[in-house]
């Protein structure tokens, strides 16, 4: 153990980066490569069971950006390093990202090849970056993407996140968290989260509470004596003689009964839950309400609504925090232009569209019907797709400049509760079957402006 550190902070997050990162930039820096770059961040196909990615991680990326340097312990242990040589360490020492940061709004839909975000900055500060800008808009953008979902599915029910213990990782579940109340989760079991984010926390009891009791019904004594508008577990054993012991519970206490509902967490959930719910009906207990989890999806979800089951909430864990369905986003964070010269790459799968874009979303009567993904200088997309001339259609450019200089602007300054709006008004003018947790079809249309097809034409012709 050297004694230093093994959690991310601002001192040593210049070092959270892929070695041939800090090569290139070694090498960038001999041959005086430091012109102006364009690097774009998009991710170049939707995963099969996904509709649209809902964009997340710009506050941490715009942190990362303005907070970036090399402290004495990080140029230390380059200087140990046979790759890099002394004076160019030297140099590490008084370097800051002075770039220019142009992005979606945290909370907006978007879709395959469209930019999340692009930074505009000198060469070896935008390659450096990379690692740590693709960590953190990857992983919140697919949990928040998958987060989206379980909401929709649970159709205006309560939804608690429940995955920190099985997420991959202390920085993801705290970030998860965050993801997925600008998603529309209604709270979290994180108490830090709580802490740093403001996000509402709430919790029930484990198995174990129950366990340590000689009996079930002494369990739900102490607990409720404790927290008298609490949530019993009542699976531990036998889930509706789990329910009857609530009933007793009632009656002892009479009008100081002020239990909050009751937690259904195995078996199957439809039929437990009609079961409980007549349980306590016919006990005049109608306000209990019934609380789901175990092993919960938005498909169990919305097996659960379909069913007409009579759960008001649903506590999702493992399935969402790590979006078992679609682990991982085909994501790039690519060179599109240097010393004011667009790049290209033509590998088939992998095109680069160059220079710097922006994304139209085109709407008519206040819904998206489909995006234009252009040049950033272009700023009228002649209607190329349906019903163009349509009255009450319109288009707006979804990427804005939210950093210049290094410095954040106030673009930039949006609110957790801003962005969770934003998310809530924008997935709502999505077309129903975008909206919708089946595979969409035909899915959302994107297509490139005349202007942008030209120049990659172009930039095609010179290069090879």
């Amino acid at each position: 153990m050297t004694g230093r550190s093994p959690w991310v902070n601002d001192d040593n997050a210049a070092l959270l980066t892929d070695l041939y990162e800090l090569t290139m930039l070694q090498a960038y820096w001999r041959e005086q490569l430091t012109q102006e770059a364009v690097f774009s961040l998009f991710v170049r196909r939707l995963p099969d069971s996904r509709n649209y990615l809902l964009a997340c991680g710009l506050e941490d990326t715009l942190r990362y950006l303005e907070t970036l340097h090399f402290g004495p312990d990080a140029l230390d242990y380059l200087r140990s390093l046979p790759q890099f040589a002394s004076d160019f360490v030297a140099w590490l020492e008084d370097f800051r990202f002075t770039g220019d940061v142009y992005a979606v709004a945290e909370g907006t839909p978007v879709f395959a090849d469209e930019p999340i975000l692009e930074i505009v900055a000198p060469l070896p500060q935008a390659q450096l970056v990379e690692t740590f800008v693709m960590n953190q808009v990857h992983f919140q953008t697919l949990v928040a993407s998958k987060a989206a979902r379980v909401v929709r599915a649970a159709a205006g029910r309560t939804v608690v996140d429940f995955g920190l213990r099985r997420i991959h990782g202390t920085d993801a579940g705290l970030k998860a968290a965050r993801a997925f109340h600008i998603a529309g989760v209604h709270a979290t079991s994180n108490v830090l989260a709580g802490q740093v984010y403001g996000v509402p926390v709430s919790g029930t009891m484990a198995h174990s509470y129950i366990q340590a009791h000689d009996h079930e019904i002494d369990a739900f004594r102490a607990f409720a004596s404790l927290y008298p508008e609490t949530v019993l577990l009542v699976d531990t054993y036998d889930t509706a003689e789990g329910a009857r012991k609530v009933v007793v519970l009632a009656r002892e206490l009479g009008e100081s009964f002020r239990v909050r509902a009751i937690r259904l967490d195995s078996g199957d959930l439809v039929a437990l839950a009609h079961e409980t719910r007549a349980i306590l009906d016919a006990a005049g207990l109608d306000r209990v309400e019934i609380f789901a989890s175990g092993g919960l999806d938005e498909y169990e979800v919305a097996k659960i609504v379909e069913g007409d089951a009579p759960v008001t909430g649903f506590g999702v864990g493992t399935r969402m925090g790590v979006s078992a369905d679609a682990p991982a986003l085909d994501i790039a964070y690519k060179l599109s232009a240097y010393a004011g010269q667009g790049r290209t790459k033509l590998s088939p799968g992998k095109e680069i569209y160059p220079g710097r874009k922006q994304v139209f979303r085109r709407e008519e009567r206040g819904r998206a019907v489909g995006d234009v993904l252009a040049r950033a200088d272009e700023k009228h997309i002649p209607g190329s797709l349906r019903n163009k001339g349509c009255v009450g259609q319109s288009s707006r450019p979804l990427l804005e400049k939210v950093m210049e200089g290094g410095r954040r602007l106030p673009q930039g300054e949006v609110g957790l509760e801003q962005a969770r709006e934003r998310a809530r008004t924008e997935i709502a003018k999505l077309p129903d079957r975008i909206q919708a947790i089946e595979p969409a079809d035909p899915p959302y249309p994107v297509e490139l402006s005349a202007g942008l097809r030209e120049y990659l034409r172009s930039v095609a012709r010179s290069v090879g």
